[in-house]
């Protein structure tokens, strides 16, 4: 308990326990035994761990106590998705066909995040091998609604105040939709920002480590360790207004009142605080963009991915799986080349879509969490800007019918992550609120 804000622990972000621990006010262990806690009160009904071993992360924070040299990270937990390889336990991509697999290597933003300081929690549940397939976590708001994928233990992890920040992968929408779904921030890196070796692949062309969190803040601390750059805190605006794109996209029929309430609104907020608000119609080369890209691009490349699952353990996949790569070897490779032009037309394209604005405003989900745990959701409002290989962020700013979380979707230029930092703290101070990320505090 940090007596001082009457908060446990656990509750803390990320900078505040990088602060406390640098100031001697708390120690590594401290801030570990509390999400230990919080994981053995909660994860019977969350179900967001997969390999956790308290022993094992307490060593960890009890050297880092002892450690003279002190990392930007130093003592804060962090949650592995559980396709990315740790050294020190199991990587089972949520498959029977991986079960009891032990990397021999940290991959390689696990092995800058330990250089850093921080303290490995353990492995968050995923989809099977990061795609469609349910894993059995539930959303912390409610348990009786799914908590979207693939990154799902992950973002109900972060959202349950069991871990204050957790690395996410997504192909399609595989750290947005959760992190929107379970009422966190969610952040999707400008692609190859972070280097992926030590992960397992599902669509290398477009695949993107990603964070989720519960502070803009965190999320530029932990991107700097993984850019291997120096923290620094986050860029102002200058004294111009930011200008906003409202770009409700193709899918906007899809959109459920919930969502579309949440976009309409925050650009009705944002044009009161004084950003210039522009609608942008995104020109007639996207049409269809989120198709080819879930379908055709991902399909064709898991079928190569998964060509040692497909010939070898074929019964193990689940019957999700199976379609996903059935679709991909029905797909020709001039398809696949003639959807990559595509893309790569939309990418040149970018720049006059941003031509008078700074940041897109976005649809980021079909609405709130669906009932039921079947599903994870609809990805296709976050594939397209996965395939344009845009940096992207959710802020967790509305709420829908069930009180259960909607977020908005951001999208900046490609490089210009930092950019986008900026401008989601500007908007977040004026439409967010803190008590809005994560559960209710219990």
């Amino acid at each position: 308990m940090d007596v001082k804000v009457g908060r446990r622990l656990n509750e803390l972000t990320a900078t505040e326990i990088v602060a406390k621990i640098a100031a001697g006010e708390i120690t590594c262990e401290a801030v570990t035994r509390d999400c230990i806690e919080r994981i053995a009160a909660r994860d019977e009904i969350v179900k967001a761990w997969v390999n956790f071993n308290p022993e094992l992360a307490l060593a960890q924070a009890h050297a880092l106590d002892r450690e003279p040299h002190r990392g930007p990270l130093c003592g804060v937990p962090i949650g592995v998705k559980d396709v990315i390889d740790t050294f020190d336990m199991p990587t089972e991509m949520g498959s029977p066909i991986y079960r009891e697999h032990r990397p021999i290597a940290d991959a390689a933003c696990v092995a800058l995040l330990r250089r850093a300081g921080a303290v490995i929690l353990g492995k968050t549940a995923t989809c099977e091998l990061a795609g469609m397939a349910p894993a059995a976590t539930t959303n912390p708001h409610n348990a009786t609604h799914t908590p979207g994928g693939s990154s799902s233990g992950s973002a109900a992890a972060v959202a349950d105040f069991m871990v204050p920040a957790a690395l996410g992968t997504q192909t399609g929408g595989s750290v947005l939709r959760p992190s929107s779904f379970c009422g966190v921030f969610g952040y999707k890196p400008t692609y190859n920002t972070f280097n992926k070796a030590g992960l397992k692949p599902a669509a290398e062309s477009i695949d993107t480590i990603g964070w989720i969190g519960r502070s803009i803040e965190d999320i530029a601390l932990l991107t700097a360790v993984l850019r291997m750059d120096e923290p620094r805190r986050l860029r102002g605006l200058s004294a111009m207004m930011p200008r906003v794109g409202l770009c409700r996209t193709e899918l906007w029929d899809k959109a459920q009142p919930e969502t579309r309430s949440a976009v309409e609104n925050a650009g009705a907020a944002l044009s009161k605080a004084g950003a210039v608000i522009r609608d942008v119609t995104l020109p007639e080369a996207f049409a269809g963009l989120p198709a080819l890209a879930r379908g055709t691009i991902n399909h064709f490349e898991r079928a190569a991915c998964m060509a040692f699952e497909w010939d070898n353990h074929r019964p193990a996949l689940s019957p999700q799986m199976r379609r996903y790569i059935e679709s991909g070897l029905n797909t020709s490779r001039a398809d696949y080349i003639a959807a990559w032009r595509r893309v790569e037309q939309c990418r040149a394209l970018l720049s006059q879509v941003f031509s008078d604005i700074d940041v897109l405003l976005a649809p980021c989900v079909p609405g709130e969490a669906p009932s039921g745990l079947a599903s994870t959701g609809d990805p296709s409002m976050q594939a397209m800007w996965t395939a344009l290989h845009t940096p992207t962020m959710t802020l967790p700013t509305h709420r829908g019918p069930n009180n259960l979380p909607v977020g908005i979707q951001l999208i900046a230029q490609r490089y210009e992550d930092d950019r986008l930092f900026a401008y989601a703290r500007w908007i977040w101070d004026r439409i967010g609120a803190p008590e809005m990320v994560g559960v209710a505090r219990m």
